[in-house]
């Protein structure tokens, strides 16, 4: 069928009704966000937000409501969709962005993909992986992996993606998201290495939308975070304890979850792999601690400074 590109729909959205059907791959996906109160009679107040890209840039696509149950677990980082019946819409200004892989990436920030299942009903077909041809002019989804050694020389809230072996996991604790509310964020304390640092990542992981991989993040797995944001303090001496901490886009994988990612063929990622062949299994067993309380970033020496 006739095709479009993003970069014409930026063009010439403002004067159609009807647009022509999208090819694109995904190359960042959001947590599924949950937006139900009690005096809005709505079935499924669910809405997840994608990065969506073609030979002409990227762009942000929502998806709404219903089609959310239905389609969020399919819809994979590197999966290529075909898009008909889709509206345009102004893009919502205070949504977090996403640091792309590709930075010569075209961003189109002043409209989005709206996928709802009325007005109008969105068809979404998934293209698998064995049929899509290079001539679509799809771009491949790249990472910004950095080991452990980069990791000191990287400035606060610096977008990074890391693998590790975990040495330590901590309990899932609960914080507030605001002072007197009832909602809480849920997140653990992990340790993992790759062996160009005496030192491990520091991991504070919150609970994306992947509980089965949250709940099974043991010792000894080799653990993917993908768009981690560098937290340092910036108030004390370079020297303090510098950790990573997820964003909105942050994806996570374990042992078991790796196969068929499009970060498996990067060259950092292969070096890790390399890598853990040369150590014992037993020695590193010997390292790892799970559970208990993890008090960071570490409290003051004495209570003056405190």
């Amino acid at each position: 069928s006739k095709l479009t590109s993003l970069g014409q729909l930026e063009m010439t959205w403002r004067s159609r009704v009807h647009f022509h059907p999208l090819l694109v791959r995904v190359l960042h996906k959001s947590r599924l966000r949950y937006y139900g109160k009690p005096e809005k009679k709505l079935d499924m107040p669910y809405q997840a937000y994608f990065e969506v890209a073609d030979g002409s840039g990227m762009m942000s696509m929502v998806l709404w409501n219903s089609l959310c149950p239905e389609w969020y677990n399919s819809i994979k980082v590197g999966t290529v969709l075909l898009l008909e019946q889709y509206a345009i819409k102004t893009s919502y200004p205070f949504k977090t962005q996403p640091t792309p892989g590709d930075s010569q990436m075209k961003r189109f920030a002043t409209i989005e993909i709206s996928l709802n299942v009325r007005d109008p009903p969105t068809k979404i077909s998934i293209i698998p992986e064995e049929m899509v041809k290079p001539d679509w002019g799809l771009p491949e989804v790249k990472y910004r992996f950095i080991t452990r050694s980069e990791l000191d020389d990287l400035p606060n809230n610096h977008s990074c993606d890391v693998i590790g072996l975990v040495t330590f996991v901590g309990r899932a604790e609960r914080a507030r998201k605001r002072e007197h509310g009832e909602d809480f964020w849920l997140y653990r304390w992990a340790h993992a290495i790759d062996g160009t640092s005496d030192q491990p990542f520091i991991l504070e992981l919150f609970a994306t939308s992947q509980p089965d991989v949250f709940e099974h993040i043991h010792p000894m797995t080799y653990l993917v975070c993908t768009q981690m944001r560098v937290v340092r303090d910036l108030t004390e001496n370079l020297s303090s304890t510098i950790y990573l901490t997820t964003s909105n886009e942050s994806q996570i994988f374990i042992t078991g979850w790796h196969k068929g990612q499009p970060y498996t063929k990067d060259t950092k990622v292969k070096n890790f792999i390399q890598w853990t062949k040369t150590q014992s299994e037993a020695d590193q067993m010997k390292k790892t601690v799970i559970g208990g309380y993890y008090p960071f970033p570490r409290p003051p020496n004495n209570f003056l400074k405190y």
